[in-house]
């Protein structure tokens, strides 16, 4: 089965607890603190592999998690960190994140064009350190440890894009499916009724040296760009081709339909779905001239073909331009003209695939932008006032301090303490407008505020 879209739940494995520890042994009289760190939880990881063409795998299961870090023990013993868990989707796959309660789908987190490329999309926890880090000159025998950090999570969404070299477009019946089985080992459905083609299907073609990657994209019809007929289904499979394959039917299928007026209809739908599409590379291809009383169409044809190509070289008939100004008479059926539209499209491919090379060894990709933004916004904090004296503080990193803190230790709370001193959260709580005494709420616990102007411990927690 065929599925080019899913949206998955994933979540990293929490980070294992720091151990609080004293090194007790014979003739060593004090011995100091020896608590080891907890274990990393491990992350999830998105991976792309050549050998998948769905991602019906993530059809029925969408819950993933990774394993947890284990938790430290006394003399310096570390946690183990917990095994990443790694979800192989197919090579063309985009990521993006998704926010379940509202059905947003947010930024673009990675988009996984070639094999064994992968983006980790919920990191695991940290895990918590041992009491040996928190030694200060003051502070010979810290009596308190780090909890596990509790693991990122979130849902996304993963969405497959065919990665052909080519792909055919046109009405529905134009002979796309017979063209893609006469020049590749390809074995679509062929029947003679519009929407035979469901899903898209791929084919590798190969003409002398060359070869190419081709995909036969189900019909589309007037509309397409707004959804019509499943078109933006459909249409999202040839955003990534570099050339398009424009079929077009002469004969006018069944229906009578005008050829010149589908070639038009589909030139637009390409334009109005993506204004890059109207700029691609591309190929017409007048199918079925073995039925007899085609000839005129295809003249007429191949003359708007030629003034499009023109017009898209900024009226210069000389000038390169993105259409190729020749119409390739073939039948699909018979296998008239078959070869040398092959042959074409095999040289075209090739000499955009070294123009992206050469693109791509011109620029750098910076690879790790979505992964920036994510630790910026993990910083930072809002603070609300919820009205009577009570205010509200959210943010990534501040819940996880204090989901980490062990408040059954008096010096684990007096840590976390001044860790929001560093931060600036009390500053920021004051400028809100808390006075002494006001309530602050932080992922479910309650604190009593006191100015940080006037008093060296900011936050003394409510017995609730």
């Amino acid at each position: 089965m065929f599925i080019d879209k899913v949206r998955i739940h994933v979540k990293g494995g929490d980070g294992g607890a720091g151990c609080m520890s004293f090194r007790r042994e014979a003739h060593v009289p004090k011995g100091g603190p020896d608590g080891g760190d907890g274990g990393h939880g491990g992350n999830v990881v998105i991976e792309a592999d050549a050998s998948l063409s769905s991602l019906i795998d993530y059809r029925f299961k969408h819950h993933f998690k990774a394993a947890r870090g284990t938790h430290g023990k006394g003399s310096r013993m570390h946690g183990a960190t917990g095994e990443d868990l790694v979800l192989k989707v197919p090579v063309g796959t985009v990521v993006r994140e998704y926010f379940e309660e509202t059905g947003e789908v947010g930024e673009l987190v990675a988009d996984l064009t070639r094999d064994g490329e992968r983006v980790v999309v919920a990191e695991g926890g940290h895990g918590g350190r041992g009491n040996i880090h928190f030694v200060t000159s003051t502070r010979r025998a810290p009596a308190f440890a780090e909890l596990g950090e509790p693991a990122q999570e979130g849902w996304v969404e993963l969405e497959m894009k065919l990665m052909a070299d080519a792909a055919l477009v046109g009405m529905p019946s134009a002979g796309k499916s017979s063209l893609i089985a006469k020049v590749s080992a390809a074995r679509p459905k062929i029947a003679d009724y519009p929407f035979t083609t469901l899903v898209p299907n791929l084919g590798v073609a190969r003409s002398g040296d060359l070869s190419f990657v081709i995909a036969d994209v189900p019909g589309l019809i007037e509309g397409a760009h707004e959804g019509r007929g499943l078109g933006h289904e459909f249409l999202r499979h040839i955003e990534r081709t570099a050339l398009i394959v424009h079929v077009v039917d002469l004969t006018g299928d069944w229906e009578g339909r005008d050829p010149l007026q589908d070639y038009e209809i589909i030139n637009r739908e390409l334009a109005l779905y993506d204004d890059a599409l109207a700029k691609r590379p591309r190929i017409v291809v007048a199918n079925k001239i073995d039925v007899a009383g085609t000839e005129e169409v295809a003249r007429k044809l191949a003359e708007r073909v030629k003034a499009d190509s023109v017009a898209a070289a900024g009226g210069d008939e000389f000038a390169p331009s993105p259409i190729d100004p020749k119409l390739y008479r073939i039948s699909a059926l018979t296998g008239e003209g078959v070869e040398g539209l092959k042959a074409a499209i095999a040289t075209k491919v090739h000499e955009l695939r070294e123009e992206a090379r050469d693109r791509e060894a011109a620029n750098v990709q910076y690879e790790h932008v979505w992964e920036l933004k994510r630790e910026e916004r993990d910083k930072r904090f809002t603070v609300t006032p919820l009205g009577g004296g009570v205010f509200r503080v959210e943010g990534a990193q501040v819940e996880r301090w204090v989901v980490q803190t062990d408040w059954e230790n008096e010096e684990a709370v007096t840590f976390l303490q001044h860790r929001f001193k560093r931060a600036g959260i009390d500053t920021a709580i004051e400028k809100a407008g808390a006075k002494d005494g006001d309530e602050i709420r932080i992922v479910g616990r309650a604190f009593q505020f006191e100015s940080p102007t006037a008093h060296e411990d900011v936050y003394q927690e409510l017995d609730l």
